[in-house]
């Protein structure tokens, strides 16, 4: 059974959203502050998708996710927060999360947001085997790996499929539309700015100067190109 943790302090809402999980064919993996969802997480290392509370009472949310990326690049990350303020949401994407879901929220919203990042990840098995190469880079679709003048770079699934979208489409400019149906399916129903916040991410782990891109750059009003 698909294993999903569940990060959050306030017993009602957890309590709701594991009976919804196993609703939906999910074992719900139970914490209430960040030390305890790490622990958990070594405890079952096969969990897939994390949704992570950033108001907790030990350490908050984004230090929780940090943690996270810092060793497994490949679970999905959710954060869920009652919180609006759009510093919030980007504040979370750049710590690694690949989504947001702010309270209150519908557990088919949370279903669906899970069920797309989980078909990412198995996607992830069924890649072709192939490698692309665009001069420094070096693209293993097989082994999901980044090199740059034979340096790895660490990235996370989404990071991973957004660039691979660029480098199999050279030269074409890419909407920000194009990339969100890409990589988060035409279901997705969340904003615009979730592309932009993993550029961005991806820029600061491959660009020479981030300031200046020159292999990701930026067509004003439109979107994105591969501009090797």
């Amino acid at each position: 059974m698909k294993k999903v943790l569940i990060l959050e302090d306030e017993v009602s809402i957890r309590s709701f959203v594991v009976i919804n999980l196993k609703r939906a064919g999910y074992e719900a993996i139970e914490a209430g502050t960040g030390r305890e969802a790490l622990e958990r997480l070594k405890e079952n290392p096969d969990t897939g998708v994390a949704i992570l509370d950033i108001m907790l009472p030990d350490i908050d949310g984004f230090e929780v996710c940090r943690s996270i990326r810092a060793t497994n690049k490949a679970i999905g990350i959710i954060m869920l927060t009652a919180r609006t303020q759009e510093m919030d949401k980007v504040t979370g994407l750049m710590t690694g999360a690949d989504d947001y879901v702010t309270k209150p929220f519908s557990p088919a919203e949370l279903t669906a947001r899970i069920d797309a990042l989980y078909r990412r990840i198995g996607g992830a098995a069924e890649a072709d085997p192939e490698v692309i190469v665009h001069e420094p880079f070096t693209l293993n679709l097989r082994n999901r790996t980044l090199e740059k003048s034979g340096r790895r770079i660490k990235l996370t699934q989404v990071e991973f499929a957004i660039l691979q979208l660029f480098m199999q489409n050279p030269g074409r400019v890419l909407s920000r539309e194009d990339i969100l149906t890409s990589v988060w399916g035409r279901d997705y129903d969340g904003e615009l700015k979730i592309v932009d916040v993993n550029i961005r991410r991806l820029r600061i782990k491959i660009e020479d100067n981030t300031a200046n891109p020159t292999y990701i750059t930026t067509v004003w009003g439109y979107g994105y190109k591969w501009g090797l």
